[in-house]
């Protein structure tokens, strides 16, 4: 399975590499952390270590360090607006359940 992304992810994270002047794509992992046990790290890349899966979509790469790709197999990675608010949004089909405050997730 792969690791995707929707057009309005691609759009801003282009536009946010544009911006700042450098970066190959966005990192993409999980850490250890919260009430359910694990929650999702996101940055801007500036390279790829050997290490990474690379998938790529709408042209830009999403890389994935090789710990965190059975976690996140399958999911894909949005980007949206909701009144005020705006953000990453990952629809995970590996999640079985997810803290109150939506900071963690299990699997």
């Amino acid at each position: 399975m792969a690791v995707t992304l929707t057009e309005a992810a691609a759009r801003h994270v282009t536009r946010y590499l544009a911006k700042r002047g450098r970066g190959v794509g966005v990192r993409l992992g999980v850490k250890t952390t919260g009430c359910s046990g694990m929650a999702y790290k996101l940055e801007y890349a500036d390279d790829v270590a050997p290490e990474d899966h690379v998938f790529e979509g709408h042209g830009v790469k999403v890389l994935i360090d090789p710990k965190s790709l059975p976690y996140l197999e399958g999911t894909q990675l949005d980007f949206v607006r909701e009144g005020l608010n705006e953000g990453f949004r990952f629809n995970n089909p590996n999640e079985k359940d997810r803290c109150g405050c939506g900071e963690s997730f299990r699997i």
